[in-house]
Formats: C-alpha cells, sequence, structure tokens
C-alpha cells in the first residue's frame, strides 16, 4: 500500500486555487511522463502511484472540498 500524499496540489503540480480542468490536465500530463510503461527507472511506479493518490483526493470534487476544508 502506497501512503497518501502529504499536498496532492504538490505531488500533481498545481496551485490549491486551480480550476478542475487544469487539475485534470495536470494529472494526464504527468501519468503520460511516469507511467512506468513509458518510463525507465526504478521509481516510476511509486511516482505513478502518488499521482493516483493525488488524483483520487482531487479529481473528486466532494474529496477536494473535504481536503481544502482541512488544509484551511
Amino acid at each position: 500500500m502506497t501512503e497518501k500524499a502529504a499536498d496532492p496540489y504538490k505531488t500533481l503540480q498545481v496551485d490549491p486555487e486551480a480550476e478542475d480542468e487544469v487539475i485534470a490536465a495536470a494529472y494526464r500530463r504527468l501519468a503520460r511522463k511516469y507511467h512506468p510503461d513509458v518510463a525507465t527507472g526504478a521509481e516510476s511506479a511509486q511516482r505513478m502511484a502518488a499521482l493516483n493518490d493525488a488524483w483520487e483526493q482531487l479529481g473528486d470534487p466532494v474529496r477536494r472540498a473535504a481536503f481544502d476544508r482541512e488544509r484551511a
């Protein structure tokens, strides 16, 4: 099991005020770059798992709102 990202905004390299479309685009861009089928290196699977965790948290508006409330 992977650890939850401390800050999914940093993991996805987006601003906390970013629109949903920007977050989705950042996830897709990073997923293409770090997917284990494309990227070589031992850490690509770990990086992709962190990206997936961040996307799970920020991709759902309800979970993102809850995270933002906890963060404040």
